[in-house]
């Protein structure tokens, strides 16, 4: 399978980039991160008014841009890389959702949130309701209710704050007993199928970026730090190390592309790819991110380094839509 980026989305990551660049610096990360809300509010304007990153995926006849997963997904590729918290994951996983909803109901459910997400309104899915992504703030709330897929009246749950060692990434504690609903499919397996495949490539694109993310922090470090007369990034065994690092992150890479290509067209072996490259990326995430730490020594674990921003959001996203090892007990050999 060719997973080379075309021009087109070249382009789409390069404007992305330096836009992050411009209003993702750190400190407007530490700014976002512990706001009332959890995002910066106006770069995620931005991002839906001048990029259209909330309607990639939404087909045309939803408001939407029409063009497809894998363009999503570079968004969050970048978004990974600068650290940014925004809730275009959770938006992408419930657009997706959508799409694969089965049922009377689901067409017209399409016609009526769709343009809605594309439009920049924050959307969530309840797969756990004491930890959903996003579920504070969001106007296009989904949920699962007696295997029905439903749409929930926000403003009929009680939804609180669910605080997590990753700042940068929002959940909520969502409580259903008194929700008000309206059908969008009687059976719920379609949608939560994909969206549960989407929402782990998608992690694994966020992982990609930060693993650039870190891999760039360490040697420009290393590059700087200077022991017994010279930078630290001379010594052939750091050298090693980082060279580790640039390897894991390429396989990372490869495996995230290629899952991302096969789930939005739909391969036979989409859900395997799935499973690999999740597994794949959170171990070497991982990796990169203690070697990160490790490579920086003592500022790493003050809280004015970024550092541990990595090593937090490492972690966090080896957990989210399955660990390593949960996914790689379903890659069938």
């Amino acid at each position: 399978m060719d997973v080379t980026r075309s021009e087109e989305q070249q382009e789409l990551a390069s404007i992305v980039a330096s836009l992050l660049t411009r209003q993702a610096d750190s400190g407007a990360v530490r700014a976002a991160m512990t706001s009332a809300t959890g995002y910066d509010e106006q770069l995620w304007r931005t991002l839906v008014e001048q990029i259209g990153a909330a309607a990639l995926n939404v087909p045309e006849e939803h408001d939407g841009a029409g063009y497809g997963l894998v363009e999503s997904l570079v968004v969050l590729e970048e978004l990974g890389r600068s650290l940014a918290p925004s809730p275009l994951l959770s938006s992408i996983v419930v657009t997706e959702a959508l799409l694969a909803a089965t049922g009377a109901a689901a067409e017209d459910a399409r016609a009526r949130l769709l343009p809605r997400i594309a439009a920049g309104e924050i959307a969530a899915l309840v797969l756990d309701p004491e930890a959903v992504l996003d579920g504070v703030e969001a106007t296009v709330l989904l949920a699962v209710v007696d295997d029905a897929l439903v749409e929930v009246d926000p403003t009929s749950v009680r939804r609180t704050w669910a605080p997590s060692m990753d700042q940068t990434l929002r959940f909520a504690r969502v409580d259903l007993a008194d929700a008000v609903t309206t059908p969008i499919g009687q059976d719920a397996g379609p949608a939560l199928a994909r969206a549960r495949q989407v929402g782990a490539v998608a992690v694994t694109a966020l992982q990609v970026g930060l693993g650039a993310r870190a891999l760039d922090m360490t040697v420009f470090y290393t590059r700087d730090r200077v022991q017994f007369g010279r930078p630290i990034g001379s010594f052939q065994a750091l050298k090693h190390r980082m060279a580790e690092m640039l390897v894991l992150l390429e396989m990372s890479r490869s495996a995230s592309w290629t899952a991302a290509y096969a789930v939005a067209t739909r391969t036979p072996d989409a859900e395997r790819l799935t499973h690999v490259a999740k597994s794949y990326c959170s171990e070497a995430l991982a990796r990169i991110a203690a070697e990160t730490v490790q490579l920086h020594g003592g500022i790493a674990i003050t809280w004015e380094h970024d550092a541990h921003l990595v090593f937090k959001r490492s972690h966090a996203l080896g957990q989210l839509f399955g660990s390593a090892v949960e996914h790689r007990r379903l890659v069938e050999l």
